[in-house]
């Protein structure tokens, strides 16, 4: 009896031991069980033991391996049995780099082969994945929930980028929602549709029908994708929303051997100017075998059309494979493609190679890519040439040497050659290096000058540094100037420092020009600016710098640039009026003698704003002689701002000229005048020239306002003129007066006819006149009526006079004048009444300025003077 009872509790202990020591050796047993059932050359690795509770067995970690290579990761593995198994895994990486490198193997004998077959061994289970991960696509991972029955299937995925629902019943599977956002700032791609899967579970779905929709980058239009196939053929149509002809229109047939896509099409509206279209075909052999083994071979078609006409460019693609480790596809690009003016040449063979996750393109020999035609309307390419022979394009950046030649021509400019040749180590912005140097030349047609430029320089990661520049002209002709072989030159390299942290633009420049000629005679001596940039980038920098030429000058300056406006300011201190001698031709013969000049500007540039400038210019104490006058004491002040095309003058205060003396054939002193407004004035904007006064000839000259546009005359006021000094500075030899004259002048400079309107002059006190005896005597020799009334002229004194000016826009002056004096001649006396009418034109009169045969002709021809037979004291009727 008692062996019985050991008996029975040696069978409990072995029932209750062995469960207990298979589970607690699982990690030495499964991997060899599961070995069975794996491609050969694949293995499971369990390194830690399970855990055993109540309700489940967990697993912390469960490794997935073909060779070295660990192909998939599950940790915090749970397996329960609530209502059904239950598998639960906290997280799954799976390494897409390893699918490569599973060896092909022949099914185990009485493995299912069919799709019913695999689903009636599937147990009544769920399985969940907490975080799913499929390197290197990490965006796509999500939560994985399955649930299994031999009748039904369902499959739900949730992560950030991506959202799916599935079904499958028996060979029909359903995917009722599938959204995945490819691009952040887009909306998500959606789709939904109906496959009829194959009976053995070897190929794609035998039938199905595809609809998807989603939104272009850009242009942002919603377009709609249709995918419909029986058996092996189908069709791919994706159409926008707002076009009736398809995006892309794709027939395809597919064979266990072979997937041809055959007379496609695609086209392409929304390029502006330039709407893309073409075909396409292409064969895939092998696409069973794993992309490795594919064999891929076609070519696709671009046309376009532009002004120049139609452009046709073809892409052949293979014969050649894509793989994860070593691709080899050759490519070409031949063909043409044009745009409005513009024709582009292509002529690229190139060889993709490397992993398909990190590709090379490497262009071949004869790889050169050119263009001509018109870019802007003024400006003509005669050709560009890029040659591409060695060039290698990777994800690592561009690796080669990087040349173009630029051939153009402008109608009214000129023409150019430039030329760029470098070399490029792995070179993307802010990664690896370009060096590069250039140099070119042209002509500049407007101010007839040849040009050149050279220089080198580098991009090293962040850093762009140009160390070399220099660009010039021979000369510069424009109008009456020109200009010696003006070059710009580098005094320190340009450094650029693209560092998101610290950022920097340093460096300094000089421009340098010979003598400027002015066809008057005027030289500018050598001149020189120099100036340094210091700042963040070209979109932001401080500058500053000084331009002299030889004595004149400097004139220092210094602003900013902020990537939208130019703000700066320049001053020019205090420097002798002499320095600007070289200035004055010398056929002026003028002499700078005194005087002091300094200005401060201030400026503003800005697109859609223009230039901007204010400020003020101080002239004091000029002094300029010359062989037939002087000018002293020359004192001007120009407070000014310019905006929009117009000058305000005299911002806080009028523009103020003042001149001490001018000495002339008739001597000036105390000359002032003041200027206020807007220039081009305006009604609203009016210029205001005033308090404009001289003291000349023994009296003064003043106008109290002219206004521009003029409504009204400005008053020219003659006061107490000496017309003793007036003849002295004139000197006519045929007569002599002396007494003051006063008047007015309504002065009009915007009128359609007059310059001087009902102008006076009349004498404030006495006056005489005496005519030269030659000339009196000339007179009575010629005409003896005429005479015997010179003889009254001989002395005058005039009393009382009154002269009416009128002066139109052609320079024709009528003078109409009233004098009253009396006459003393031979000891007689006679009162005498003169009623005068002159025309002339006063621009003759400028040029000829003959006083005395002008003053003899009138006498002759218009004196009215007493009867001869009046004697002195006596009273005479008066003539007329």
């Amino acid at each position: 009896m008692k062996g019985t009872w050991k008996a029975a509790i040696a069978l409990l202990l072995l029932l209750i031991l062995l469960p207990l020591t298979l589970l607690l050796t699982l990690t030495h047993w499964v991997p060899t069980l599961a070995g069975i059932w794996l491609p050969a050359g694949t293995r499971i690795a369990i390194d830690h033991s399970p855990r055993l509770t109540r309700n489940s067995v967990r697993l912390p970690e469960l490794r997935y391996l073909v060779g070295d290579c660990q192909l998939a990761e599950a940790t915090n593995v749970e397996l329960s049995h609530p209502s059904r198994w239950r598998l639960h895994v906290g997280a799954l990486d799976i390494n897409s780099a390893c699918l490569s490198k599973i060896p092909e193997s022949t099914p185990a004998p009485g493995a299912p082969r069919s799709l019913a077959e695999w689903q009636s061994m599937l147990p009544n289970s769920w399985l969940t994945i907490d975080q799913l991960r499929l390197s290197p696509w990490e965006k796509w991972q999500g939560k994985l929930a399955v649930s299994l029955t031999p009748a039904k299937q369902e499959l739900s995925y949730d992560g950030e980028a991506v959202h799916l629902q599935a079904s499958l019943k028996g060979q029909q599977l359903t995917v009722s929602r599938l959204e995945a956002r490819v691009q952040d700032d887009k909306p998500p791609i959606k789709l939904v549709g109906e496959f009829t899967m194959p009976l053995v579970p070897d190929g794609l779905p035998v039938n199905g029908h595809v609809v998807t929709t989603f939104q272009l980058p850009d242009p942002a239009d919603l377009v709609d994708a249709e995918l419909e196939w029986r058996e092996n053929q189908g069709q791919l149509v994706v159409t926008a929303r707002d076009n009736p002809d398809p995006l892309l229109d794709l027939p395809w047939e597919l064979t266990r051997e072979r997937l041809t896509i055959s007379d496609g099409r695609w086209n392409w509206p929304w390029q502006e100017g330039l709407p893309l279209s073409g075909r396409v075909g292409l064969k895939v052999d092998n696409w069973q075998q794993g992309i490795d083994k594919m064999q891929i071979a076609g070519r696709m078609n671009v046309l376009t059309q532009g002004a120049a006409g139609k452009g046709n460019a073809v892409l052949t693609i293979g014969p050649g494979t894509l793989s994860m480790d070593n691709s080899a596809m050759p490519l070409q690009l031949t063909g043409e493609a044009k745009y409005d003016d513009l024709v582009l040449y292509a002529i690229l063979p190139a060889q993709l190679s490397g992993p398909l996750t990190d590709p090379l393109l490497s262009f071949a020999p004869g790889a050169l890519l050119r263009s001509r035609g018109r870019v802007i309307d003024s400006l003509n390419i005669d050709e560009i040439r890029w040659p591409l022979a060695g060039v290698h394009v990777s994800s690592q950046g561009v690796d080669g040497r990087l040349q173009a030649i630029l051939r153009a021509h402008e109608q009214e400019m000129g023409d150019f050659v430039l030329h760029l040749d470098g070399q490029a180590e792995n070179f993307l912005p802010d990664k690896g290096s370009w060096r590069w140097r250039y140099w070119g030349d042209g002509h500049f047609t407007p101010m007839q000058a040849k040009w050149d430029v050279k220089g080198d320089g580098e991009w090293r990661d962040s850093a762009i540094v140009l160390n070399s520049l220099s660009t010039g002209f021979d000369k510069l002709q424009y109008g009456t100037m020109t200009v010696s072989q003006p070059r710009l030159v580098l005094d320190q390299p340009i450094h650029w420092i693209r560092d998101e942290q610290h950022p920097s633009l340093s460096g300094a420049l000089s421009l340098d020009a010979g003598p400027t000629h002015f066809s008057g005679g005027s030289v500018l001596p050598p001149s020189t600016l120099k100036f340094s940039v210091d700042g963040r980038d070209p979109t932001w920098f401080q500058f500053k710098g000084d331009l002299h030429a030889e004595a004149i000058g400097p004139v220092r300056v210094n602003g900013r640039w902020d990537g939208i406006r130019l703000r700066g300011e320049a001053w020019w201190p205090k420097q002798s009026l002499t320095v600007f001698q070289p200035l004055v031709p010398p056929d002026l013969k003028m002499n700078l003698r005194d005087g002091s000049l300094y200005a401060q500007v201030a400026f503003s540039a800005a697109a859609g704003q223009g230039f901007e400038a204010g400020g003020h210019g101080v002239l004091k104490g000029g002094s300029a002689w010359m062989p037939d006058n002087q000018i002293n004491g020359v004192d001007f002040v120009l407070p000014f701002r310019f905006s929009e095309g117009v000058w305000q003058l005299g911002t806080r205060g009028p523009v103020s000229l003042r001149i001490g003396e001018i000495v002339n054939q008739i001597t000036a002193h105390n000359f002032s005048a003041d200027l206020q407004g807007s220039y081009p004035w305006s009604e609203s904007a009016p210029l205001l020239l005033s308090d404009v006064t001289v003291d000349l000839l023994g009296g003064k000259l003043s106008m109290l306002q002219l206004r521009m546009p003029q409504h009204d005359p400005a008053l020219l006021r003659v006061q107490n003129i000496s017309t003793s000094e007036l003849i002295s500075a004139v000197n006519p030899k045929q007569f002599t007066m002396s007494g003051p004259v006063s008047g007015a002048m309504p002065l009009w400079l915007d009128n359609d006819k007059w310059i001087i309107k009902d102008g006076w002059l009349t004498n404030p006190g006495t006056m005489t006149l005496r005519i030269d005896k030659d000339t009196a005597d000339a007179v009575v020799k010629d005409n003896m009526a005429a005479g015997v009334a010179i003889n009254w002229l001989r002395y005058m004194e005039i009393s009382r006079s009154w002269t009416k000016i009128n002066l139109d826009n052609l320079g024709k002056l009528t003078l109409q004048a009233t004098v009253s004096g009396t006459s003393r001649a031979d000891g007689k006396t006679g009162k005498v009444n003169l009623n005068y009418t002159h025309e002339e034109n006063v621009f003759d009169l400028w040029r000829s300025l003959r006083f005395g045969d002008n003053l003899q002709a009138w006498l002759e021809q218009n004196a009215a003077l007493p009867d001869p037979r009046c004697q002195a004291g006596k009273d005479c009727k008066e003539q007329q």
